[in-house]
């Protein structure tokens, strides 16, 4: 439609706009908590990733950015690991994190500026989720408890540490919803 029509067609991820715009929620979260160890970030696409990466550098340079995706899609992940773009099969139920192919300005962006990248499986999104729903009366999105599910998995490596994550839940549909009144042991 854009070639057809002669209009631009904006990436989902490939746009510096969208990195900065995206960058301002870091930037309120690091000018509020400066003395953060960490954040950790979902990547679906990678803007928020990228962003943040930008906006720790700037303004807190001490502070480690960990990206995290869902090991049921991993382009992005496996993308910085391997220093290339690649595509890989999305098999992921959290849909937000559902990419099934990197973005290269955000993939430039991560590897200059990610400590880590790490994978965690859709239940343990759905476990964050839950934790969040029951222990904080928070609604999260699958993507949105991704940080949250991290921390949850790999605790001794952050105790003692200060730690961001953005929760986001607007994307949680009525499906995603039902899923966790089903309690997992």
């Amino acid at each position: 439609l854009a070639e057809r029509e002669g209009r631009r067609l904006v990436s989902p991820a490939d746009e510096p706009d969208i990195i900065a715009g995206v960058g301002t929620l870091y930037y309120e979260m690091l000018t509020r908590q400066p003395e953060l160890d960490v954040i950790v970030v979902p990547v679906g696409s990678g803007t928020g990733a990228a962003a943040a990466c930008v906006v720790a550098r700037a303004l807190a340079p001490r502070c480690r950015v960990i990206g995290v995706q869902s090991a049921q899609a991993p382009a992005a992940h496996d993308s910085w690991r391997l220093g290339e773009l690649v595509r890989r099969p999305m098999k992921t139920t959290v849909d937000g994190l559902a990419t099934g192919s990197a973005f290269a300005l955000p993939q430039r962006i991560m590897r200059g500026g990610l400590s880590d990248f790490v994978l965690v499986s859709d239940d343990d999104c759905r476990a964050a989720q839950r934790v969040l729903a029951a222990d904080a009366h928070t609604l999260a999105e699958g993507a949105g408890a991704a940080a949250l599910a991290v921390l949850l998995t790999r605790p001794a490596e952050f105790e003692g540490k200060k730690v961001g994550i953005v929760c986001s839940g607007g994307n949680a549909g009525p499906a995603e919803i039902a899923q966790l009144a089903t309690a997992r042991s």
